[in-house]
């Protein structure tokens, strides 16, 4: 506590060295003071995404290098200590696996008043990279309501909203091929080169194959980014009722590894893990 009776440390999850699930902690570490420009947030919930995994055993240390420890944590929901604005935001830095997180607050939008705070931890990561798979990189639109998309890992986090997406827009949704030429061909799922390199062959002449997992070969590979704009559009959507968000799980933080060893043993639910930091 500080002489104002602050308390000045909270609960985090860190990652302390690059390695198996047993790298993470949760411990105490110090409460975090905004810089200029920034805001606090109270945290409710964040989740698990599967990168995190490679992240985590610094395979992506090349091009995502982690200063150590570091604290995770991609999607935010959580409260603005100063004003008690609802908000939810992508992270890229990570940062939100903790009780509270400064943050520019460019990166937040208000969180939708139709579901649980915790469970709205569940749209910025999926929800961003399904409507930017969709709508920029198969390019789906106004002709939307005569396409036929084939979405390979409909199941999971991203799939979810992928899905519930391309039905809004107008278009035809299968999870397995049936036969028919099909227009767009949406890989979500780390599926082997050899069922990848399949997969143009179910396409119309013209039609476009994305991948934001294993690539698709003349295909497009799609890196998504944060956006506040497509976010608020997602957010309309779920206070609209045009899109559920529907986690699969809700864990204490403290049991950040676990899911990641379940992760990594297959065990996990499909779909998005929240997790929630213990006061």
């Amino acid at each position: 506590m500080n002489e104002n009776g602050t308390d000045t440390t909270m609960r985090a999850a860190r990652f302390h060295a690059y390695g198996g699930p047993a790298v993470i902690r949760c411990e105490e570490v110090p409460r975090p003071v905004p810089a200029p420009g920034e805001v606090l947030v109270e945290v409710a919930a964040t989740s698990f995404n599967p990168s995190e995994l490679a992240l985590r055993a610094g395979l992506l240390r090349t091009v995502l290098p982690l200063d150590l420890p570091h604290t995770p944590g991609w999607d935010l929901a959580g409260t603005v200590v100063a004003t008690g604005e609802r908000v939810i935001g992508r992270l890229d830095g990570g940062g939100a696996a903790a009780r509270y997180v400064a943050v520019d607050p460019e990166l937040l939008v208000p969180a939708p008043q139709s579901v649980p705070l915790t469970a709205a931890a569940a749209i910025p990561v999926a929800g961003l990279t399904a409507w930017q798979a969709l709508f920029e990189g198969a390019r789906i639109g106004a002709g939307a309501r005569r396409s036929r998309i084939l979405i390979v890992g409909a199941s999971g986090g991203v799939g979810s909203f992928a899905v519930q997406l391309a039905r809004w827009a107008g278009a035809t949704v299968l999870t397995a091929p049936d036969g028919e030429p099909l227009d767009v061909v949406l890989n979500l799922a780390p599926i082997t080169a050899e069922a990848a390199a399949a997969l143009p062959a179910l396409l119309r002449p013209g039609g476009t194959a994305v991948s934001v997992a294993t690539p698709i070969p003349g295909g497009i590979h799609l890196v998504a980014r944060p956006d506040t704009g497509q976010l608020s559009r997602l957010v309309a959507l779920v206070d609209a009722g045009e899109l559920a968000v529907n986690p699969a799980a809700v864990r204490p933080l403290a049991e950040l590894a676990d899911v990641h060893a379940e992760a990594e043993a297959g065990t996990l639910p499909r779909g998005k893990t929240i997790l929630v930091p213990v006061p």
